[in-house]
């Protein structure tokens, strides 16, 4: 089997983190989003090759899936026009021969994909139940639970069962087929969209089976990263160094070694990367680059990045990588 991991986007929504470092890098509980997803790929062992449809900040995707995941066949292609999730899957096409996964990996999932190896269906659709169905595309099933439709962002309750971006294809070739066919129809706002061809195989006899994921945690902008940073610290991410003194933890936190405290309260749902220093701080419900200075604040609910220095900061903050905010004392 293949996989297939879209990551060419902007993440406009994470800026200004995301100008310096790629949406699916960016770090929960300290670990890059897009490493949950491929450990769980790693799990299942029979990927004969990965294949990562890139775009912004390409080489340090690049350089971050060659060091981390070595032990997968690597291939990187670019998308050059940024045409929608069917256009970046279309680059893949001639690399695939045989079953695909396809992962989008701007989430977290709790999925069992083992589920796969045994499947007779043409496909499997993940897909988690929301209330604010309206800001998906959710899908609709019928008695035996196979998808006969999919709708973008519905404006009645068709349906609560959100698509998370995780799919897994075992009529590749009716995939591609729908591919092409979607990619010839008139853009939607601009986009090709990768659910346009899923319906065109229901419309064409295929089977697909909907499954539920357990959970499903969102890293594709400020408030639900922060969110997901604070469900990974309590699933069992938390740690921090032995022998802390001059601080208060207040649990779960993810502390690196090589942070050093002094005079600061820190928690709970903080992760701080190696490298920084907190003097004199109350942090909760943020998480903390490398190399970063937090003197004298009061954070919460804030993302702040790498080599950044904030001294007498009160409230809510989200600063990128090497800058420098100074309050009143």
């Amino acid at each position: 089997m293949k996989v297939i991991i879209p990551l060419a986007g902007k993440g406009t929504r994470l800026r200004p983190h995301t100008y310096t470092v790629p949406k699916p890098m960016l770090k929960v509980a300290g670990k890059p989003v897009m490493d949950y997803v491929l450990e769980d790929v790693r799990k299942l062992g029979n990927v004969d090759e990965v294949i990562y449809i890139t775009g912004h900040l390409k080489e340090t995707v690049e350089k971050h899936a060659l060091k981390e995941f070595s032990d997968f066949k690597s291939t990187f292609i670019e998308q050059k026009v940024q045409d929608g999730t069917a256009g970046a899957v279309a680059l893949a096409k001639e690399h695939i021969n045989g079953p695909v996964l396809i992962i989008f990996v701007d989430t977290i999932f709790d999925a069992d994909l083992s589920l796969l190896k045994t499947s007779i269906d043409d496909g499997i659709i993940w897909t988690k139940e929301v209330e604010d169905y309206q800001r998906f595309g959710v899908v609709v099933t019928d008695a035996l639970g196979h998808m006969t439709k999919i709708v973008e962002k519905p404006t009645t309750p068709i349906s609560k069962r959100a698509n998370i971006g995780l799919y897994y294809i075992r009529n590749w070739k009716l995939l591609f087929e729908g591919i092409e066919h979607t990619l010839k129809q008139p853009a939607n706002k601009g986009e090709y969209y990768l659910t346009d061809a899923f319906q065109y195989m229901i419309d064409h006899g295929a089977k697909i089976q909907v499954l539920d994921v357990a959970g499903w945690y969102d890293a594709g902008k400020l408030d639900t990263l922060l969110d997901t940073n604070r469900v990974m610290l309590e699933k069992g991410r938390a740690r921090h160094p032995a022998g802390l003194t001059d601080c208060t933890i207040i649990e779960p936190v993810y502390i690196e070694d090589g942070v050093r405290l002094t005079g600061s309260t820190l928690g709970p749902n903080v992760s701080i990367s190696a490298g920084s220093t907190v003097t004199e701080s109350k942090v909760r419900d943020s998480i903390i680059g490398g190399d970063s200075r937090v003197v004298n604040c009061e954070l919460a609910n804030s993302m702040i990045g790498d080599r950044v220095t904030l001294e007498h900061v009160r409230g809510a903050v989200t600063i990128g990588d090497d800058a420098e905010v100074h309050g009143v004392s």
